[in-house]
């Protein structure tokens, strides 16, 4: 059976595609309205770079310690959940230790990406309010606490009403919860009992220490006994975005306690390496990559000039996903592992366009045509490719997995598994996973489609209808 040609423009078409991609993932695109600077794609530029490289902050949590009693477990509590709020916000690469005999977790994390002024308070602020949700009898910030922190709610999730389509913020109580909250509805028919949310700010008392800022999130009237261990948030105004950010600010924010952060513990961190290090790297990888790329078009000819298109591709689409350049996702961290991950899958790139040349030069050996070659020499490379990929794709989502939030979907995906070795978030392993997995994903999509197309249609024009273009022999 005759194999199907592939158009003599798809090989321009996917060049200027990838020309063009490679640009403004590197590069990004800005839009300025006088001094005024606006993203409109985000590129190398915006990539939050960890404290490795870049350097940071230190900061020093200590929790509200009127009327609560803490404990060693509690402060285990408020460290991992501090841990699950830095990954949530893609901060992978950090610092976070506790302090049992004087109540403090100490955290350090990375400077945003284009941050100058080294502001340490905004920088703090920038990373989260601690937040802790707390129940009350009424609507007065100062009523009859029933209960509160993570010993009352298990997990927050955004949702829609089933009868009204408006969007709701479900509550599932721990087993504690559950027991508490169902004796005091039972106890508080027809009265209400008010859901607050209590932060601290970057305002200060009298006394020179940071407000708490309590906010309602709702009041509602309890109309019957609540035993099933499960809640509604619901009011009017409330949107999708708005019950999402709500949500996940109870699923980050139930610690067992209030965190106030001590300003004046703020302390700049200078980075291990420093930009002179960076550019250093950046130049030093610039030219491995341009003599990978040479030396493939010198033994592969044609394959090779290919190949090293798919592995810019490639590349870009990796610094695509640290960046933020698709829209609604920020900007990753990226750290030395996170560096080691992307070349480790350039290098899985390179392999994948080896394997396929190599299979394609072994086809002219066996006396195939232009197009029987390339058509079988695709085909035969495509399992031991996938094979390779695939390995990788599993190992990676692993790492994410045992390493990341254990809220994310990976990590349930795992839990099963990982449950046997206990909780560990540890960003710089799942950095070096992330990389690691975005880059195999664009090296399939690049090494594999858009290389095997690329050829195809560049091997119908007339000027490389020679067989010594494929590595194979003029006279084959």
């Amino acid at each position: 059976m005759k194999s199907k040609r592939v158009g003599k423009p798809i090989f321009f078409v996917v060049l200027i595609l990838i020309l063009v991609f490679a640009f403004t993932s590197f590069f990004g695109i800005d839009n300025y309205y006088g001094d005024n600077k606006t993203d409109v794609i985000k590129g190398a530029n915006d990539i939050r770079w960890g404290i490795d490289i870049k350097g940071g902050v230190e900061a020093v949590f200590s929790p509200n310690k009127e009327g609560v009693k803490i404990t060693d477990k509690d402060m285990d509590a408020a460290k991992a959940i501090i841990e699950t709020r830095l990954v949530n916000q893609n901060i992978t690469d950090y610092e976070v230790y506790t302090d049992d005999n004087n109540h403090q977790i100490i955290v350090r994390f990375p400077w945003e990406a284009g941050e100058s002024d080294f502001d340490a308070v905004a920088t703090v602020q920038k990373l989260g309010t601690s937040a802790m949700l707390v129940f009350r009898e009424g609507q007065d910030e100062n009523g009859r606490l029933i209960m509160q922190g993570s010993d009352a709610v298990k997990e927050a999730a955004a949702a829609l009403d089933p009868q009204t389509n408006a969007p709701i913020v479900t509550l599932k109580f721990t087993d504690q919860g559950k027991a508490t909250f169902a004796k005091e509805t039972s106890a508080m028919i027809g009265k209400q009992i008010s859901i607050w949310l209590s932060s601290t700010t970057a305002e200060k008392d009298e006394n020179g220490n940071p407000k708490v800022e309590n906010i309602m999130l709702s009041a509602p009237t309890v109309q019957e006994a609540i035993t099933n261990g499960e809640c509604v948030i619901s009011g009017s105004g409330m949107t999708t975005d708005y019950v999402k950010e709500l949500a996940d600010n109870i699923n980050s924010g139930s610690l067992p306690f209030a965190l106030t952060v001590d300003n004046s513990k703020l302390q700049v961190i200078s980075p291990t390496l420093g930009s002179d290090a960076l550019n250093v790297m950046v130049i030093a990888g610039s030219i491995a990559f341009g003599l990978v790329c040479l030396l493939m078009i010198l033994r592969y000819r044609l394959n090779g000039i290919v190949a090293a298109i798919a592995l810019l591709g490639q590349l870009a689409g990796s610094i695509a996903c640290i960046s933020g350049y698709f829209g609604g996702l920020n900007s990753f961290t990226l750290t030395v592992p996170g560096i080691a991950g992307i070349i480790l899958s350039v290098g899985v790139g390179v392999d994948c366009n080896v394997i396929a040349a190599e299979r394609i030069r072994d086809e002219f050996q066996k006396g195939k045509t232009i197009d029987g070659a390339i058509d079988s020499g695709f085909k035969n490379s495509l399992s031991a490719i996938i094979d390779g990929n695939v390995t990788i794709v599993i190992v990676s989502l692993v790492l994410m997995g045992a390493f990341g939030t254990p809220d994310s979907l990976i990590a349930k995906v795992f839990s099963p598994l990982m449950s046997l070795f206990g909780s560990q978030i540890t960003g710089s392993i799942y950095s070096f996973g992330y990389t690691l997995l975005t880059g195999t994903i664009f090296n399939l999509i690049m090494g594999v489609l858009a290389s095997k197309y690329m050829l195809k249609s560049v091997s119908q024009l007339k000027v490389f209808r020679k067989p010594w273009f494929y590595g194979g022999k003029n006279n084959a």
